[in-house]
């Protein structure tokens, strides 16, 4: 679907810029700031090939996401004094690269003939691996990992759009119908702040 396709380039972009902020924020040079911002842009996918066994992997059958992944980080790392007014909207080309990145990561699993729980699960790792990978190498507890509603975004989305595969939706109506509702659901809840329940360990200090 080019829409998707278009999406899809856009958020790669967003999240390898998004990297290559993190990695400058850490003292990278030029060569951390481009690695990092590719493993962002491209890690999910790339994880979710391997587990699939989907080869080759997607960079390596189109070299030109490298192109923009590396293009976007070193453009980054030159105009990012001007980006923390941006900051706005790459939270919005995040999310919608999330719910992008989940919807193709389930087309790819049910192009496999995968389990409709494994397409799923395809769909979540595609959309939140990168940016796990990334908090790792920046020594951070991956965001996915603390409250923020972001896996949970990526979980309701690809459920969503297998859910109205299964009702024999029209695909191209179901990738619309899923990217909307995944989208929404994320800026609804960077809007009002949802978050799912923490526990700091004090519940549990007297076990010791």
């Amino acid at each position: 679907m080019e829409l998707l396709h278009t999406i899809y380039l856009i958020a790669i972009t967003a999240e390898a810029m998004s990297g290559a902020i993190m990695g400058m924020r850490r003292g990278m040079d030029l060569f951390g700031i481009c690695l990092l911002g590719t493993v962002t842009a491209l890690g999910g996918g790339t994880a979710r090939d391997v587990l699939l066994g989907h080869y080759p992997v997607g960079w390596i059958a189109h070299p030109e996401y490298l192109t923009f992944t590396i293009g976007a980080a070193i453009v980054t790392a030159f105009i990012a004094r001007y980006l923390h007014r941006l900051r706005l909207v790459f939270l919005l080309v995040d999310g919608l690269g999330l719910v992008a990145f989940t919807v193709i990561g389930c087309d790819v699993a049910m192009g496999m003939g995968a389990h409709p729980s494994i397409v799923v699960l395809a769909g979540v790792i595609t959309g939140i691996f990168g940016g796990l990978l990334r908090d790792v190498l920046c020594n951070e507890v991956p965001m996915v990992l603390q409250r923020e509603l972001y896996a949970t975004v990526a979980l309701f989305t690809g459920v969503f759009y297998v859910a109205l595969l299964w009702l024999e939706i029209n695909t191209s109506v179901a990738t619309l119908l899923a990217l909307g509702s995944g989208f929404l659901f994320r800026v609804l809840a960077m809007s009002f702040r949802w978050k799912l329940p923490d526990f700091n360990g004090k519940e549990i200090r007297g076990l010791d």
